[in-house]
C-alpha cells in the first residue's frame, strides 16, 4: 500500500493500535486461523475505529516480507520527520533532564528504525539527524521501529553542529562515540541532561560533529572485530545510560 509500512506481529500489531486511525490505517488477519490472541487484537482495532479484513495465508506472508505475522499484519502510517523548532518547544516543554540521541549521517533505514526502537525503550525523549545525506522515515525504517517511529520524534535538522552547539546552551551534555578515544563508556557519568551522538555506518563521527561533542568514548572490543554495527553500538550506549540514570 503505498505510503504506509507493514507491521507483522501480535505485539507490534498491539503497540501500533494504541494510535487509532491515526497510526493504523487497516488490519489484516489470516482467514482461516483461529486464535484468542488473534479476537482480541482484532477487536482492539475495532474499539481503535481500524478497518479489519480477513485475507489468504498468502497475502499476509507476502506483505510481511519474511517476518513472522502470527496470522496478523497492520498497514501503519509513515509519520513526518519533525523540524528544527520542534526540538526547541519540545526542550521547553520537559520536566525532566534531556535525554537525547543523535545519529551523524545514518543512511541505512534498517539501522535508524533499529535505533528509534531502542532509542524509544530507553525512555529518549527525541532523535536528532541531519537532513542530508541521511534517511529520513521510510516504510522500512517505520516496520523496523515496530511503532516507536509513531511515539518518539525524529527530527532532521539543516545544520546538526549548529543545533549542537544550542543544545549545549542549554547545559545538555553532549557524549560522542570514537573507536579511537581513550576514555571508555563505562568510565563516564551518562546522568543529567544528556545527549549521546553516534556516526554514520562507514565514517563514523563528522569532524564537525567530533569537535562538538564534550567528551568522546569508546565501546570495550575484545574481540577482533573493530567495530559494533551503529545500532547495536546505540543500544549499548542509551542502556549504560538508562542504568545509571535510574
Amino acid at each position: 500500500m503505498s505510503g504506509l509500512a507493514s507491521v507483522a506481529g501480535i505485539h507490534s500489531v498491539r503497540a501500533a493500535l494504541k494510535f487509532g486511525t491515526e497510526g493504523v490505517a487497516e488490519l489484516w488477519l489470516e482467514r482461516t486461523r483461529r486464535d484468542r490472541r488473534l479476537s482480541e487484537v482484532a477487536d482492539l482495532a475495532r474499539q481503535a475505529g481500524v478497518k479489519v479484513r480477513q485475507v489468504d495465508r498468502d497475502e499476509l506472508d507476502g506483505a510481511a516480507e519474511g517476518a513472522n505475522h502470527q496470522g496478523v499484519l497492520a498497514w501503519v502510517r509513515v509519520p513526518a520527520a519533525r523540524a528544527e523548532q520542534d526540538l526547541t518547544a519540545l526542550l521547553d516543554r520537559l520536566q525532566t533532564p534531556p535525554f537525547l540521541l543523535l545519529l551523524d549521517e545514518v543512511q541505512d533505514p534498517h539501522n535508524l528504525g533499529a535505533c528509534l526502537r531502542t532509542a524509544e525503550a530507553a525512555g529518549v525523549q527525541a532523535v536528532i539527524a541531519p537532513r542530508d545525506n541521511a534517511v529520513g522515515l521510510t516504510p522500512v525504517v517505520c516496520k523496523v521501529a515496530s511503532g516507536a517511529a509513531e511515539t518518539l520524534p525524529y527530527i532532521q535538522v539543516t545544520n546538526l553542529a549548529r543545533v549542537m552547539d544550542a543544545l549545549k546552551e542549554r547545559g545538555i551534555w553532549l557524549i560522542g562515540t570514537a573507536g579511537e578515544a581513550a576514555e571508555d563508556l563505562y568510565g563516564v557519568d551518562l546522568r543529567g541532561p544528556l545527549g549521546l551522538v553516534l556516526g554514520s555506518e562507514g565514517s563514523g563521527l563528522r569532524r564537525l560533529t567530533r569537535e562538538r561533542c564534550d567528551a568522546l568514548v569508546r565501546l570495550p572490543m575484545l574481540g577482533q572485530v573493530e567495530s559494533l554495527n551503529v545500532s547495536v553500538a546505540a543500544g549499548v550506549c542509551l542502556y549504560e545510560a538508562l542504568r545509571q540514570r535510574r
